[in-house]
């Protein structure tokens, strides 16, 4: 199927880029409910299913909402403001949507489900303004077990891409910067043709210009939204998304090298956070005591390199992404091609 989204001048001349956190809860739930999970998220998924299964999140409202196919509800998604857009500031956005709005999607949900809600999602339909504060609840919940250990990472990548296509726009034109999104999409100087579509979109009411939102999680495919008056959405496959959940275990040498600055214990404790672990997990580990751990982590990180994030009762570490840079082998962080199909240019 074949969908297009016609421009004007002034289209092209509002059309801009911004980051969504809720694009990444929104895209990250779908990945996690297919069967099998994506292979290029198999690695995070590893980590963050039992956490999600402990608190129940696999099985709440927020999930019933997010299938393995089909509509994504656009209540969930309000039009981020720019490329710093906090995850709050969308929270207050979908808390604030009028019950028609959240009784469509949820219809649409329904209706793709052979006529019947889920029952996860009944109080929500009958009572939405009373239900969207716990949803919200629910959405933050999910964020600090699956999202914002790895934010670091995440929004290095979705910057990086951004930074890419600022400068081809700026080098050969938004043209060629709209033409390469993605192998789906084509550019034909008045409109931007989208092949594959599930459904039909226009601008009719629509803001003018157009959202154009990487994901780290949307991959293999482009996701459109049009919900008047915002303008246009188009959520694409950042660059680099095939490499970013690559182990980046620090060499020996490389580990050696940093203890001489950071001291062996930081330095080790900070190689080991490849990924996202706890004080305990790191005590077994390293055989440090968990006292120990948490001083040397608590140094981490005032110095910037690691962060800090309640998973339930423990709290997960993580290296930030300038952490990271010191485990970067070559130095081009996320800059390893693209997981569309097309090779970076």
């Amino acid at each position: 199927m074949r969908t297009e989204f016609h421009f004007s001048a002034q289209d092209l001349a509002l059309t801009r880029f911004a980051v969504s956190p809720m694009q990444e809860v929104v895209t990250s739930l779908r990945a996690l409910a297919r069967s099998p999970v994506p292979a290029l998220h198999r690695r995070w998924a590893g980590q963050v299913g039992e956490r999600l299964a402990a608190a129940g999140l696999d099985r709440g409202r927020l999930a019933a909402m997010v299938p393995p196919e089909g509509h994504l509800p656009d209540f969930l998604n309000p039009a981020p403001a720019g490329c710093t857009t906090r995850l709050a500031e969308e929270l207050v956005a979908i808390t604030a949507t009028g019950p028609g709005q959240v009784r469509a999607d949820l219809d649409i949900l329904a209706a793709e489900a052979g006529g019947r809600l889920p029952a996860a999602l009944e109080p929500l339909h009958r009572d939405p303004v009373g239900q969207l504060p716990r949803l919200a609840a629910e959405i933050e919940a999910y964020w600090e077990l699956a999202l914002a250990p790895y934010w670091a990472r995440i929004s290095a990548l979705l910057a990086a891409d951004v930074f890419h296509r600022s400068r081809q726009a700026a080098e050969h034109g938004s043209a060629r910067m709209l033409d390469e999104l993605h192998e789906t999409v084509r550019w034909d100087g008045t409109a931007l043709r989208l092949e594959q579509r599930h459904c039909a979109v226009n601008r009719l009411n629509a803001a003018a210009g157009l959202l154009l939102v990487p994901s780290a999680f949307a991959w293999p495919r482009v996701l459109t939204r049009v919900l008047p008056p915002d303008p246009p959405q188009l959520v694409y496959p950042a660059r680099g998304t095939a490499a970013l959940w690559e182990e980046r275990p620090g060499s020996a040498a490389r580990t050696d090298a940093l203890a001489g600055v950071l001291g062996r214990s930081r330095a080790r404790l900070l190689a080991e956070l490849g990924s996202p672990a706890s004080t305990t997990e790191l005590a077994r580990r390293t055989g440090l005591s968990p006292a120990a751990v948490s001083q040397h982590l608590t140094a981490l990180r005032a110095a910037g390199l690691t962060s800090a994030h309640r998973a339930g009762h423990a709290v997960l570490s993580a290296r930030t992404s300038v952490g990271d840079s010191l485990f970067d082998s070559d130095g081009q962080e996320f800059d390893h091609g693209t997981a569309s199909g097309r090779p970076a240019p």
